[in-house]
């Protein structure tokens, strides 16, 4: 109860809500740019040249090996004093998360790409296709249909991981319960438990719906 008293007071809920379209702010435009990025690195990745190989490789190891959280410190306090460039916490964050969107979107592309089977695309060239035709009609549509469910999984993923921007100042959803907390500590002390209760089903209703719909499209296209 003191949760919901502490969440009812003033404008707390509504800087809670406030702080979740923060959060989902920043998923959507990283989403967004690396849904883009991603087609382009995923076919890059299929170049058999091999200094694009090892670049790609690079970008891939790094994003895998890197934590997120030390990405956003190099962006937002490294390149900052580097090179004397002023990046809000927002901004650092679209960056880095588009980086590791972009680099794990690319490896779906790639392999939904290879997964499709070589003799269709000596199917389509037998049958007078040229090579770009082969691309539209037969080897992209396909590449969709694996792709998706795993890109919206990616999605999810990359929704939940927006809570580490808090250590960089921005005020998203769980920074704001954190501030809601701290200014309750004294008249609600036992009111931090039901808060991230609460912040954990907002993030829920955010990311469940989304995983069924990636489950459904897995068992129905993949």
């Amino acid at each position: 109860m003191q949760a919901l008293d502490v969440l009812l007071k003033g404008r707390n809920l509504a800087r809670l809500l406030e702080g979740l379209w923060v959060t989902l702010r920043l998923s959507l435009i990283s989403i967004g740019l690396s849904v883009l990025l991603g087609l382009l690195v995923g076919m890059l990745m299929t170049v058999k040249h091999p200094i694009v190989k090892a670049f790609c490789r690079l970008w891939l190891e790094t994003i895998r090996i890197v934590p997120q959280l030390v990405l956003l410190f190099l962006v937002y306090f490294g390149l900052a004093k580097a090179f004397n460039i002023q990046l809000s916490g927002e901004a650092s964050a679209v960056i880095v998360f588009t980086f590791w969107g972009a680099g794990e979107m690319g490896d779906l592309v790639r392999g939904a790409m290879e997964s499709i089977p070589r003799h269709q695309m000596e199917s389509g060239a037998a049958l007078g296709l040229t090579r770009a035709q082969v691309y539209g009609h037969v080897i992209i549509p396909q590449t969709v249909r694996r792709l998706i469910p795993q890109a919206i999984n990616l999605a999810t993923r990359m929704i939940k991981t927006t809570s580490l921007v808090m250590l960089i100042g921005v005020v998203e959803v769980l920074k704001v319960s954190q501030q809601i907390i701290d200014n309750a500590r004294y008249d609600a002390p036992q009111a931090a438990v039901g808060i991230y209760a609460a912040v954990f089903f907002l993030y829920f209703i955010v990311c469940w719906p989304i995983s069924l719909l990636a489950g459904k499209l897995e068992k129905k296209w993949v």
